[in-house]
């Protein structure tokens, strides 16, 4: 055996990325620490070891602070009757603590993705994350309505910064292949943090007041950002130069003004001056946006990532995907409400199968798409996420609730094979040092669809159905559903439009490899 092989008074043992124990001599260190900081020699992507527990520890973490910001958001919908009557006002003016975080999260996500980019994530998922509590905090004592909304779009507008930080966060951690089984874990916290808010808090509403969720989340926050503080890697700051304010504001008005004009639309009228200003304002805003990010010298999206299929194609997915998923979500309680007579408690226990089965697929979908590729498994969904749609446009009272069920499973089958797949698409088809802009560019899209989808298919269905009940009831809930359906297929065709990694293009094969021989430099 060699003296480089041998063990003697000049060796030490060296446990490797993959969980290997080698012997390494004295001697061997530096040539040891430049072959580890050195890009690999094969062709493929660089990236951190999916063997090495560091990198789930990083996941584990950036999840447990993406639940704790987010758990909120379903249950408290539901206790806004309480929330009305504890401040003397009515249910209309109320709903604007769920609409406003919802309309800052979106207009936000553009410029802080950028941030991220910026001064680094773990900065600013920390940042957002510990604010999260303070706001958290603020939403429990709120001693009038004004300041209770305040406080709720302060929360989302926060929540802007820990979505888009923590996205990228789990990008930086797995190599391209594997970030798709990220995204899987990824998807089960956003699809089960609703379940068990649902389950949870609505005991906390239900002994101790609406305002113990929210002292609850602020502890949840505080654990999730001790840990964060102490297990999360430092990532390095982005490229110098100006901020691109002038695109940022930019978008900030194409995107308020849509999110605005779908809001308010239901309530105040389509052809209502507000509404119509609103969507007014979308193409002059998204002129000005083109116009700004020509002329940045770091512009807020870079245009040509949307000339790149697995940039364009998987946004352009997330956002018809999120329009019928939501859309249909929102529907699905009044359908079981109106048409089979169910009460508040049993629909809930009902609908919980949709995010139930999107939570338990996601995981397994994200392994199966390391294996099998984005394409086909964003494809499946889509076609699964059309059905689901049909499915429920042909319930009937005859067909019983067990129809409405098997509707409910395929949404939440289709969203949990697709989404992870999806979102790693984005994540890969971008450089190292955007991936703060492919985190918010998805955030952005899917708050989007949201909207849309939960405002026009209840425009829909409302406009169709009046006063009427009975067939012409149920005949305004399968129009509704079958425009969830015909954006389905959008869905779909986008999927379809995705690219296999062997069809990227030289230029981008090669940007990748380039941006990613820092990946473990990054993670210091």
């Amino acid at each position: 055996m060699s003296d480089e092989q041998g063990e003697g008074p000049d060796s030490f043992a060296v446990a490797a990325s993959a969980g290997e124990e080698g012997v390494v001599p004295w001697a061997s260190v530096p040539r040891l620490r430049q072959r580890a900081l050195a890009p690999p020699a094969s062709s493929g992507p660089a990236g951190p070891d999916d063997r090495s527990p560091g990198r789930w520890t990083v996941l584990w973490s950036v999840l447990a602070g993406l639940f704790a910001v987010n758990v909120t958001l379903t249950i408290f919908a539901v206790a806004l009757g309480r929330v009305a009557h504890g401040f003397h006002t009515s249910a209309n003016s109320v709903t604007w603590v769920v609409t406003a975080p919802l309309l800052c999260f979106g207009v936000a996500a553009p410029a802080l993705g950028r941030l991220g980019d910026r001064i680094g994530h773990r900065r600013l998922y920390l940042a957002g994350t510990g604010l999260s509590a303070l706001f958290a905090i603020a939403t429990a004592l709120a001693p009038s309505l004004d300041l209770l909304i305040l406080a709720r779009a302060l929360s989302g507008l926060v929540g802007a910064a820990t979505g888009s930080a923590s996205m990228a966060l789990i990008f930086r951690a797995f190599r391209h292949e594997d970030r798709v089984k990220a995204m899987g874990w990824w998807s089960l916290v956003g699809a089960g943090g609703p379940v068990v808010g649902v389950v949870l808090g609505g005991l906390l509403i239900q002994h101790f007041g609406w305002r113990s969720l929210f002292a609850a989340q602020a502890l949840l926050v505080v654990v999730a950002v001790s840990w964060g503080l102490g297990v999360l890697p430092e990532t390095e700051r982005g490229r110098s130069g100006p901020f691109d304010w002038a695109g940022a504001a930019a978008v900030t008005v194409a995107s308020l003004g849509l999110l605005l004009g779908l809001n308010e639309g239901p309530s105040s009228g389509w052809a209502s001056p507000l509404v119509v200003c609103s969507f007014a304002a979308v193409p002059v805003g998204l002129g000005l946006f083109a116009r700004a990010e020509r002329r940045a010298s770091q512009p807020l999206l870079p245009l040509h990532l949307l000339r790149r299929p697995n940039f364009s194609f998987a946004i352009g997915n997330q956002l018809a995907a999120n329009f019928t998923y939501m859309g249909g979500f929102i529907l699905t309680p009044l359908l079981l409400e109106r048409v089979y007579g169910f009460n508040t408690e049993t629909t809930g226990l009902t609908v919980i199968a949709r995010p139930l089965v999107f939570s338990l697929v996601a995981p397994g979908a994200g392994y199966l798409a390391s294996r099998v590729g984005s394409r086909p498994t964003a494809l499946v969904g889509g076609v699964v996420l059309t059905g689901s749609m049909l499915a429920f446009a042909g319930v009937s009272p005859a067909s019983g609730v067990g129809l409405v069920i098997v509707a409910l499973g395929l949404s939440g089958l289709a969203l949990g094979l697709s989404a992870p797949a999806v979102a790693a698409s984005v994540a890969n088809s971008v450089d190292n040092r955007d991936l703060g802009v492919a985190s918010s560019a998805q955030q952005l899209m899917s708050q989007l669809g949201t909207v849309a989808g939960i405002q026009v298919l209840q425009t829909v269905q409302a406009g169709m159905a009046g006063p009427s009940h009975g067939r012409l009831l149920l005949g305004s809930f399968h129009d509704a559903y079958l425009v969830g359906a015909a954006v389905a297929v959008v869905a779909t065709l986008c999927a379809a439009g995705l690219l296999g990694r062997e069809r990227d293009s030289p230029a981008d094969v090669g940007a990748a490899a380039a941006s990613e021989s820092g990946a473990v430099a990054s993670f210091r």
